[in-house]
């Protein structure tokens, strides 16, 4: 837990500051770090693989279409910059990347997390391993065995959907619920308003839930009213193995942030590289 205190003090605050000051010039910022530490983990673990531009010969995870609307790169990079001021070669972008996620799940309204740091950043980034990032039009079945292949629970699994309270999805991934056989566990009025919605088109952008910007559990709640935006939301009430959990979170916030937050401990040491495994880049963008 502590292992900047002695090589670089300030690193916790340092990133923390570069978080606090993003979001408080565009608060919709936070969805974004939550999400890349989130695909960064997922694909060859907690090692900054998605921050490494495409070179001549490599096309990089950054450039997949599940990553092309990642947002945030400039949130680290500013960290990273300060940080080179203050301890160079130090501090590992893995490590930016994960702390960042955390303190912007704290600044939106959501539980203080704290995570171990040590993580060295990889030298792998493709663009064919980000097929292992979950879809949006898994069922609930399907995501317990995906996150099960990473050692999460079902109930680790919802915890961390949870993260769906804040941001927005955009109409492309959602829809194929819209279509002729309109999906039965979407409201039909919800679905009236999506359709109109995106009449404007593919990018057209709908938040998860009433409070797009606020860490809280009214996602659950939407999920209730079968107004979960992604099949991959709305499926988690569906799926009687998920629904009960669903109605926990729903109904007991301090549970949901409590489950949230220790599920967020256990993805930011997924597969992580320590010691001579990895590196600590230089640059977040390129191997050293």
């Amino acid at each position: 837990m502590g292992y900047y205190s002695m090589s670089c003090p300030m690193a916790e605050f340092i990133v923390r500051n570069s978080v606090t000051r993003a979001l408080q010039a565009d608060p919709t910022l936070a969805a974004g770090l939550i999400r890349m530490h989130f695909h960064d983990c997922f694909i060859e673990g907690c090692d900054a693989s998605i921050l490494l531009d495409s070179t001549k010969g490599n096309t990089a995870e950054k450039d997949s279409p599940a990553n092309l609307s990642l947002r945030g790169y400039e949130v680290i990079d500013a960290a990273k910059e300060e940080l080179e001021k203050q301890c160079p070669g130090v501090v590992s972008c893995a490590d930016i990347v994960a702390m960042a996620s955390t303190y912007a799940v704290f600044e939106a309204g959501g539980p203080y997390i704290d995570i171990p740091k040590g993580r060295k950043d990889g030298s792998r980034s493709k663009i064919e391993d980000t097929r292992n990032l979950p879809p949006p039009t898994l069922n609930a079945s399907e995501l317990i065995k995906m996150f099960g292949q990473h050692g999460f629970t079902a109930q680790e699994m919802v915890a961390l959907s949870g993260a769906h309270t804040l941001g927005v999805a955009r109409c492309s991934s959602f829809k194929n619920r819209l279509s002729d056989a309109v999906d039965p566990n979407l409201d039909s009025g919800f679905a009236k308003q999506l359709t109109k919605t995106c009449s404007a088109g593919d990018n057209t952008e709908q938040p998860f839930d009433a409070t797009r910007n606020r860490f809280d559990n009214l996602y659950f709640n939407a999920l209730q009213r079968n107004t979960g935006l992604l099949a991959s939301d709305q499926t988690l009430f569906a799926f009687a193995r998920t629904r009960n959990i669903v109605n926990g979170y729903a109904f007991n916030q301090a549970m949901f942030f409590l489950d949230f937050q220790q599920a967020m401990v256990k993805m930011s040491t997924l597969d992580v590289k320590e010691g001579s495994k990895g590196e600590v880049r230089q640059n977040c963008h390129k191997i050293n």
